[in-house]
């Protein structure tokens, strides 16, 4: 696989702006991909870093970079720092010392006056649209509202999964193939005039010719005008361009390409231009003092981009510092080794997870609980029973090589009957309209007073029947599908089993029961559903992966192989698999039967404490959520809850990923007793068992791109939500079931709504290793692409030095030593009254044990 330095070379390689310079199209197409947003469609939503193309530089080159070039917002306003000074949110300690730590020659006295009081106009307009925007400006023509209607809609037919009633006519080829199939043969055109109709026909044409007409012979405009063009609307390139290279990312496969769509749209200007001049009109070339503009060129930043950048670093520090200081001044707890836990629980990393393991921890002090990928690592596609498609359960770069499949089902889906493909037909569409038409108004005005689970919902419990069983042994190889290997060998069992207890430092001591919970979300009318469940599994709830891991682990002959290489599990110790439902905090555990009446009466009893948790965790949550009074008794607010999931009008089903800022790697001991308010992803380790970094390796590679991709995509949809995020999910409409746009002729909208990150800090991921910064170098540096993140400080890295006590910050390619200005932690008994009357981020406190 391509670093991003590596895939960015390439793109820089330019084709020339010399006039006359030969236009390579293969070159100029690959680095559009490049930069275009990378969002696949809406059922593989997995967050990643929005501006992925700038990651081979450090983090404040790359997205003032992508703000010049892209006119993108890549910070918080600059009133907005100020503000948060002023609050006490950016601490007057480290402003000045972000002040001290950048010597430029000018006096910190100067700084202090730019960063507090300077006022600064308006920043340069972005380079890209500059070139094409010249048909609005001298010719009052705006190409915008002529083509992109049409193009809209006809992308979103041809691409379209199931909206529909009928297909695309021609799918049997190309796009451009099939419009050309549409043109030969149709009584109507999509063209307005001729010479665009008969470019189309003859298909000899290539991008180059069309962009002479448009644009002129001088080739050095080429590459500019196909930016412009492509970045008036980047939704829908980046998602060509996803599905021409991932193609299976679409159920119902369309062959699509960005040649195809630049191809097509070109013949839709020729034609609007054609439309509005007649058939004689000049190119852009022969226009005077043409904006042109080397998009690549290195600029060098401006005093207020500095500023905001200084603005930044105190901001994020001021976080940092606290929890830095909280990590090495608290008190650290100490588990009793002398006896087995009262039960084990393992949970994803997710920072959701987070508070519901402190309110477990607290119904269960002699419990003990984890943190690892939600995939548990056991990586395949899934096929429910009755299911038309194989479903991705592990994370998006990885491609699995087995297929678990579902049988012996008894669940059936409930269906709407007016929601059926019979409605839409003359006699009993209006049939239906007029009977059940009026059945569902009543049930929609009913839905207002009483919301209720109906068959439209996201329900995380229906990823898979509970009681079905599940092919995950494989006894013989040549039981394949479709190329894959259906379930897994004995060998293949032991490898994953012994990977995961290893990686979170459970090989001994094990308790009579061991939970693997992972976990979904439950929503309704919310086309973002899938980037509320497990990003570990592809955006989907990690239930599968919870029963397949455990039968792995209680299987015996897969038991005996791991005493063998030194991981011996009691024999009465069953692993039991659950899910978590994070949005209406409900569990559900799987194969309870399995277990001997014994452990079933202990379970039961550990069912009542994981009941008692949920309701404290949903009494945290409800203190960012309206209409819900925190104040109240922590089952009812629990109730409150489960019934606003259900809601219809609900646009915040949960807050989700909603201000995460930390991930922890390391034993539960070094983060037990604080309080982190729900925003850290926590993978546990231990650094005893793995000296050498084999484990650590493994982890760090998943926590750069999936909670550094969480984290960023959260970012940047932050402080640019019209161009980087969503905008309001309220007037979403839902394009082919690929995508979202406001309206039915929109662009399609990446990142995340505003309902998801309103209540964000904008801050990057702080990664807290416990290990030697030593070990914790040679680490990183074996994976060129997991380097890039901290090298670039798209992630800040710090490691916890475990004999020392010391922390080390890596900057710059190495750990230098890190004090933090904070000397102490509060402490503080009971964190519930807090809770109840606080909806901005809580400082971290150490909680008093009993």
């Amino acid at each position: 696989m391509k670093s991003h330095t590596e895939d960015h070379n390439a793109a820089l390689h330019h084709a020339g702006a010399a006039n006359g310079t030969a236009f390579d199209e293969h070159e100029v197409l690959h680095r559009l991909k490049h930069y275009l947003p990378a969002q696949s469609p809406l059922k593989d939503f997995v967050h990643h870093n929005t501006l992925h193309a700038f990651q081979d530089r450090k983090f404040e080159e790359g997205i003032r970079e992508a703000s010049e070039i892209f006119g993108y917002k890549v910070s918080l306003m600059l009133d907005e720092y100020r503000s948060a000074y002023k609050k006490g949110q950016i601490r007057a300690d480290i402003f000045e010392k972000v002040i001290q730590l950048h010597p430029d020659g000018t006096a910190p006295a100067d700084w202090r006056h730019r960063m507090l009081e300077k006022q600064y106009g308006p920043q340069p307009k972005p380079l890209v649209g500059r070139l094409r925007n010249v048909w609005r400006t001298r010719y009052h023509l705006d190409l915008d509202t002529l083509v992109h209607p049409l193009l809209f809609r006809i992308l979103c037919s041809y691409l379209d999964q199931g909206v529909s009633i009928w297909d695309f006519p021609a799918q049997e080829t190309t796009f451009l193939g099939a419009i050309r199939e549409l043109e030969r043969n149709a009584f109507s055109s999509f063209f307005k005039t001729k010479r665009a109709r008969q470019l189309l026909k003859e298909g000899k044409c290539s991008i180059q010719d069309l962009l002479t007409i448009i644009v002129g012979k001088d080739t050095s405009l080429y590459e500019q005008y196909l930016f412009d063009l492509q970045f008036a609307h980047q939704g829908w390139s980046g998602l060509v361009a996803q599905v021409e290279d991932h193609p299976e990312s679409l159920l119902d496969y369309k062959p699509i390409s960005l040649h195809d769509l630049i191809h097509f749209e070109l013949l839709l200007e020729i034609d609007a231009l054609d439309g509005h001049f007649g058939s004689k009109w000049k190119p852009l070339e022969s226009i005077e003092d043409l904006p042109r503009e080397d998009l690549f060129d290195h600029r060098a930043a401006s005093e207020f981009q500095i500023v905001l950048a200084r603005w930044q670093e105190a901001f994020e520090w001021s976080y940092y510092d606290s929890i830095l200081a909280a990590v090495k001044y608290s008190e650290k707890s100490t588990a009793d080794l002398t006896r087995p836990p009262r039960f084990q629980a393992m949970f994803c990393i997710d920072d959701r997870e987070c508070s519901l393991r402190r309110y477990i921890e607290a119904e269960a002090p002699d419990c003990e609980t984890f943190g690892t990928a939600g995939f548990f690592g056991v990586e395949f596609f899934f096929q429910p029973e009755g299911g038309k498609f194989y479903t991705k359960l592990c994370p998006a770069p990885v491609t699995p090589k087995y297929l678990i499949k579902e049988f012996g089902s008894q669940s059936h889906r409930k269906k709407d009957i007016h929601l059926s493909k019979r409605s839409h037909s003359l006699g009993q569409g209006w049939l239906i309209a007029q009977t059940l038409g009026f059945w569902s108004a009543f049930r929609l005005f009913l839905n207002i007073a009483r919301p209720s689970m109906g068959p439209a919902m996201t329900y995380a419990f229906q990823h898979h029947d509970r009681l079905a069983n599940l092919t995950i042994e494989n006894t013989d190889p040549n039981h394949t599908e479709n190329g894959l290997q259906v379930g897994f060998s004995i060998d293949e069992m032991v490898t994953r089993v012994e990977g995961l207890l290893r990686s979170i430092g459970l090989i001994d001591n094990f308790a009579p029961l061991v939970y693997v919970v992972g976990h979904g979300s439950s929503s309704i009318n919310n086309p973002h559903y899938a980037a509320y469940d497990c990003g570990a599994c592809s955006g989907r709830p990690g239930s599968v992966n919870a029963r397949v891991v455990c039968h792995m682990a209680n299987h015996e002959a897969v038991r005996r192989e791991l005493a063998e290489r030194g991981i011996v599990i009691p024999a009465q110790t069953r692993f039991v698999g659950a899910l978590h439902d994070t949005c209406r905090d409900e569990i559900e555990f799987f194969d309870e039967a399995l277990l001997s009446p014994q452990l079933i009466q202990m379970h039961e009893e550990h069912v009542a404490m994981f009941e008692r948790a949920l309701d404290g965790n949903a009494k945290e949550r409800s203190r960012r959520l309206e209409l819900i009074d925190s104040h109240k008794n922590a089952h009812f607010i629990h109730e409150r809850i489960k019934a606003r999931s259900v809601s219809l009008f609900e646009p915040r089903p949960e807050l989700n990923h909603a201000t995460n800022a930390l991930c922890v790697v390391g034993h539960r001991s070094l983060t037990k007793h604080l309080f982190l308010d729900r925003r850290s992803f926590m993978n546990s380790y231990n650094y005893r068992q793995d000296p050498e970094g084999k484990y650590l390796f493994g982890i760090l590679k998943a926590v750069a791109p999936v909670c550094g991709g969480i984290n960023l995509e959260y970012f940047f949809s932050r402080v640019d939500n019209q161009k980087l995020g969503a905008g309001s999910k309220l007037p979403h409409n839902v394009m082919g079931l690929i995508g979202v746009a406001n309206g039915a002729d929109g662009d399609l909208r990446p990142g995340l709504p505003s309902q998801m990150i309103e209540i964000h800090d904008p801050v990057r991921l702080l990664v807290i290793v416990e290990h030697y910064p030593q070990v914790v170098l040679n680490t990183i540096q074996q994976h060129a692409e997991t380097y890039e993140w901290f090298l670039n400080e798209w992630v800040h890295l710090v490691a916890y030095h475990p004999t020392e006590g010391e922390l080390y910050q890596f900057k710059n390619g190495h750990f230098e030593h890190y004090s933090p200005l904070c000397d102490h932690v509060d402490s503080i008994q009971q964190i519930v009254p807090i809770l109840e009357d606080a909806t901005d981020n809580i400082p971290v406190y150490q909680l008093k044990t009993k």
